[in-house]
């Protein structure tokens, strides 16, 4: 009994022994992995939002990667979805077609949000006509008519009217819009906001509406996959989806009574102007005459105050010159992608606005 119990004690004392050695081998092993996780949280950004900003972040984020080995995760999740993740700090930044509204902001509880302007670009109305070879031409009281479900059928005598020497099918229009929060939907609503009393009255402005008609895609993938593969659809998207997507899209009629063809210097056109010192603008039914009326700045969003949920400095110091850079040398990547450059009065805001931004109460970047 004695021996037996004496072979038990010894065998508890050699596993605590090889527990310790274990523990004490794998002590700075141990909190290596934890630092190695620690390093590797630090060394990666997150984010999610606006699917309008996505082809540009994607190749921003891929270069800035290449010379620094910062890794940066965006999920193109739409504008609203992104505003979500920022306000239950599940990400780094948002990102944003439109500035927070008061729901928005009130959900933060006082905490202070920082918008950045990043890039500008425009909204397309792209649409699938395989029959119909020129481009069309829409004006704002006809855009506001499809969407509302008034005119139905692309050989509508409106249509016609401002397409004149275009045989147009007797085609039923199919509408698609975005099923999600979206940006690029508050741009597009913005716009018609502006251009139809009716449009006012019946639907309104906002990320997500109340849509009259026609059928819904999320995000401006999903979109733009509907109106390709839908015979007579129409939908708005960002510009580089449409061009991406080898899709047609129509001249529109801006202020000025110009038919203009989205690109990179009509959105330049529009994004020409002094900026607020908090950014929020609206590009929307510009007064240039050669700017492309349905355009946007579209924005990064970041708490003021970087010291939260345990982040460390150095997270908060690389986010802020990742983005320092994006508004800087991330510029040249804007206009082979379909995007507007910022402005120099743009990049002067945003520079501000990025060193306002502190940990623990002081400044980050100086």
């Amino acid at each position: 009994m004695k021996l037996i119990k004496s072979i038990t004690l010894a065998g508890l004392a050699i596993a605590i022994c090889a527990a310790m050695t274990l523990q004490s081998c794998n002590g700075g092993g141990g909190n290596a992995s934890n630092n190695d996780s620690t390093k590797t949280e630090d060394n990666t950004v997150l984010g999610a939002g606006s699917s309008f900003d996505n082809p540009l972040f994607s190749k921003m984020f891929a270069e800035y990667n290449k010379t620094t080995g910062l890794k940066v995760n965006y999920q193109s999740v739409g504008s609203g979805a992104g505003i979500l993740q920022l306000t239950n700090k599940t990400v780094d930044f948002g990102a944003s077609d439109a500035p927070m509204n008061a729901k928005q902001d009130s959900a933060m509880s006082g905490t202070v949000v920082l918008h950045i302007p990043v890039t500008a670009g425009a909204v397309v109305l792209t649409y699938n006509l395989a029959e119909v070879k020129d481009t069309l031409k829409l004006t704002p009281d006809v855009l506001a008519g499809i969407f509302l479900g008034n005119i139905k059928k692309w050989n509508d005598a409106k249509i016609a009217a401002i397409n004149k020497g275009v045989k147009l099918p007797n085609t039923d229009i199919i509408v698609v819009h975005r099923s999600d929060g979206s940006g690029t939907s508050n741009i597009f609503t913005t716009y018609l906001t502006k251009v139809s009393k009716e449009w006012e009255t019946k639907v309104g402005k906002g990320s997500a509406v109340n849509w009259p008609a026609g059928q819904g895609g999320k995000g401006n993938e999903g979109v733009a996959g509907l109106v390709k593969q839908t015979p007579g659809g129409i939908g708005y998207v960002e510009l580089a989806y449409a061009i991406q997507n080898n899709m047609t899209f129509a001249k529109m009629q801006n202020k000025a009574g110009n038919f203009i063809v989205a690109s990179v210097a009509s959105t330049s056109a529009s994004a020409n102007i002094q900026l607020p010192a908090d950014s929020k603008v609206s590009l929307t039914n510009t007064e240039a005459a050669d700017g492309y009326p349905i355009t946007s700045f579209s924005w990064v969003l970041i708490y003021k105050e970087q010291k939260y949920n345990d982040r460390s400095v150095d997270k908060a110091t690389k986010m802020l010159k990742l983005l320092q850079w994006v508004i800087h040398d991330g510029q040249q990547y804007s206009a082979t992608l379909n995007y507007a450059p910022l402005p120099d009065a743009a990049v002067k805001v945003a520079d501000n606005i990025l060193k306002s931004a502190t940990y623990d109460g002081k400044a980050v970047l100086q």
